[in-house]
């Protein structure tokens, strides 16, 4: 088994070697490292803000308790918020923050993976867990400090949720750096996948082959919809722009206050994209306690003055059912590329079973469009929770799509495009004569 190149820390500037740095202390300064700037990333906009007297309460204490709050948040740790007036968290007045910003949630994540991967170039197949063992330690006793510091009677965290939850986004991240680093899953745990798989039995292979074909067609669908999706919201805000500007004129929230302000929303990018993806499935999104909007109706409350929000489509939708396709089309797709790129072993084993192509060839496409409809529902199901959340207090209670109803019609629709693409791909992929000829002398 191959070894990755050890890491040595140097003794001068000699180019001699002194002696090789524990893996656990190397993981535990790379997470450090990590912690750091992604704590940096949260203290900048707050400390900007305070430069220009944008906070009522400028006191050091409190400001600090703030970007330890944030930092939580975009982890996505629940903060629980106590109303104004209410006294304490734990009253009827009080409601929990979890509506996580997901495009900052990226930061740490990304901070991981490059810290994944430099602990990948230094281990040894069978050591790197002393350093991912290290560097997670390390993180959750992160969490928890920041937690047990920043807590406060207006805002309540539980120190349990302070120390699991962040490692779930840096975990992922070294993770998947790790598996970067090393190229495949077996080198990275030591385990030699293909030689498994070989000594199973035929049918397995193939009914293994058959599966991971189909969820890689849901994740194409999942993915094509979510692309569509995100097109679609573009084209929105563009229509809606001048709204948007509007307001901002008039928060007047001057130039490092604007700035904080579209850092946020910029934050919560992924999370709008989401909605869209919803919003596109037909499901809709609530933003608020009664407030439901879709592209078959939309009926919203009092928001808060919030740009992007100026962006969501309200009155009559007369076209809005159009919307509806993007799914579909997206099933088309994944219909296509599992022609392509899959192999379908159910329609051969059907085949064989039952000689009568008119009942097994449609037989075998609805249980595709059903799997693969099924994957995507799936993938959908979980975007919509990462995405949604509460706001805490009043009506925010509940913000973003359902995820029942969001992985529903988007599994219908998705399973629709895929019976349509499989069944079109032979017309689509349609070779020229001399290429036919060539495969039929063979």
């Amino acid at each position: 088994m191959t070894p990755w190149k050890a890491m040595k820390l140097r003794a001068d500037q000699t180019g001699d070697r002194g002696l090789p740095m524990p893996l656990w202390l190397q993981g535990a300064l790379e997470t450090a490292q990590a912690a750091i700037i992604s704590a940096l990333v949260v203290v900048v906009p707050i400390a900007a803000v305070w430069a220009t007297s944008g906070f009522q309460n400028s006191a050091f204490d409190v400001l600090a308790r703030l970007a330890g709050q944030s930092w939580l948040l975009i982890h996505g740790v629940p903060l629980q918020l106590a109303a104004l007036g209410s006294g304490a968290a734990g009253s009827a007045g009080s409601g929990m923050l979890t509506l996580t910003p997901l495009g900052l949630t990226l930061i740490p994540f990304l901070l991981a993976w490059r810290a994944g991967r430099r602990l990948a170039r230094a281990s040894y197949t069978d050591q790197l867990w002393q350093a991912l063992l290290g560097s997670w330690l390390v993180y959750a006793a992160f969490g928890a400090a920041t937690g047990f510091i920043c807590r406060s009677a207006d805002v309540v965290i539980n120190l349990w949720y302070a120390l699991l939850i962040p490692l779930i986004p840096f975990a992922l991240g070294m993770v998947t750096g790790a598996r970067r680093e090393a190229g495949s899953w077996s080198r990275l745990i030591g385990v030699d996948a293909v030689a498994w798989i070989s000594r199973t039995s035929q049918h397995s292979r193939w009914a293994g082959s058959y599966f991971a074909s189909a969820a890689k067609a849901g994740f194409v669908a999942m993915a094509s919809a979510l692309a569509l999706a995100c097109l679609l919201l573009a084209v929105d805000f563009f229509i809606h722009w001048n709204l948007v500007i509007a307001v901002y004129e008039a928060l007047d929230a001057g130039p490092v206050g604007g700035a904080a302000l579209t850092i946020a929303q910029l934050g919560f990018l992924p999370n709008l994209a989401v909605f869209a993806l919803a919003w596109v499935s037909g499901s809709g999104f609530h933003l608020g306690v009664g407030s439901q909007a879709g592209p078959l109706g939309t009926a919203i409350g009092p928001l808060p003055s919030v740009p992007v929000f100026a962006a969501i489509p309200s009155g009559s939708l007369d076209y809005g059912f159009a919307a509806l396709v993007v799914p579909a089309l997206a099933g088309v797709l994944a219909g296509w590329w599992f022609l392509r790129e899959g192999e379908n072993h159910f329609d051969e084993w059907l085949a064989i079973k039952v000689h009568a192509r008119w009942f097994t060839a449609p037989v075998s496409t609805l249980v595709l469009g059903v799997l693969v409809g099924l994957v995507a529902g799936v993938l959908a199901a979980a975007l919509a929770w990462l995405a949604g959340g509460s706001g805490g207090l009043g009506r925010l209670k509940d913000i973003g799509p359902d995820p029942l109803w969001t992985a529903v019609w988007l599994a219908a629709e998705v399973g629709i495009g895929v019976v349509i693409g499989y069944a079109a791909g032979p017309w689509l992929e349609r070779q020229p004569q001399v290429e036919e000829e060539v495969e039929l002398a063979r």
